[in-house]
């Protein structure tokens, strides 16, 4: 839980470059079936009013120079919930030409460039479904508490 931000959470939303099923069930998340607005969650226009960045897709090297400006421009405390497989871990483009690959490779670069991160979420799936989203935030909110220890193991 990010104690630093108790209240509504302002998020917005960025693709890097996926397909767009991830953020197809972003906008499920926030219909009123879903509602994940219950738990205080505001869709904002630009990144400078946003506490959480929702990432879904591959970082593309198109991409990359327009989401290290987006996380720039956040205020701190910045944080980053990363969705689906492309958002987490590249996907199945994680070792292509074009892409960077997910998250992970992304916090390296934003590291060299001296971007801090408070915190980093990851929401596996592909797409991921409302209902994990749901949890992201119930997660962040600290309404509950993690089901699984965060062991990970990388191949380099």
């Amino acid at each position: 839980m990010s104690e630093s931000v108790k209240r509504s959470i302002w998020v917005y939303h960025l693709n890097t470059g996926g397909c767009n099923a991830c953020d197809i069930e972003v906008l499920d998340a926030l219909t009123p079936w879903f509602d994940a607005e219950r738990f205080g969650v505001k869709l904002v226009p630009s990144p400078r009013q946003a506490d959480v960045l929702l990432l879904t897709g591959p970082v593309t090297i198109e991409a990359l120079p327009k989401v290290v400006n987006a996380i720039e421009a956040m205020p701190r405390p910045r944080y980053i919930v990363a969705l689906g497989s492309c958002g987490v871990g590249g996907g199945i483009w994680h070792d292509t030409y074009s892409t960077i690959g997910g998250v992970r490779e992304l916090l390296k670069i934003l590291e060299a460039r001296g971007v801090k991160v408070d915190g980093v979420y990851y929401v596996p799936g592909c797409p991921v479904r409302p209902e994990s989203i749901l949890y992201a935030i119930a997660l962040f909110k600290g309404l509950v508490e993690k089901k699984v220890k965060s062991e990970v193991a990388y191949s380099d």
